[in-house]
């Protein structure tokens, strides 16, 4: 149970790097908050994928884990680590935009000038 939960939760993440990767690729941005922008639009776009994922894994576990007939001695054991890991993939799906952008913002900040950075803009 907790491969196949490990995998799916690796997956989702590996999903949302690529293509936060590939909308970054060959792109300049002229401002971090241009930069964190497109990570958040970027990581919308993907984060279906990763819902529909999470909800396929407990839907189809769904009924393994409430069995009671026979044989569901030895198949509940792998459903509820996974069911109940369900919550590590809704993290991964959200922390992997995060960690991106941290990564972007730093590169960033190297690529300019010494003393010429701007402060980002503050919303009221």
């Amino acid at each position: 149970g907790f491969l196949v939960l490990f995998g799916i939760a690796d997956d989702d993440g590996v999903v949302m790097s690529t293509y936060l990767e590939d909308a970054f690729h060959e792109r300049d941005f002229a401002s971090i908050d241009e930069l964190r922008a497109a990570v958040v639009l970027a990581s919308l776009k993907r984060i279906r994928p990763a819902l529909m994922t999470i909800a396929t894994t407990s839907i189809g576990l769904m009924p393994i884990f409430w069995a009671t007939g026979r044989g569901a001695d030895v198949m509940q054991p792998m459903a509820i680590p996974a069911v109940g890991g369900i919550t590590a993939q809704l993290i991964t799906g959200l922390i992997a935009p995060v960690i991106f952008c941290a990564i972007e913002e730093r590169k960033w900040r190297r690529r300019q000038p010494a003393g010429i950075i701007p402060a980002p803009e503050v919303s009221s």
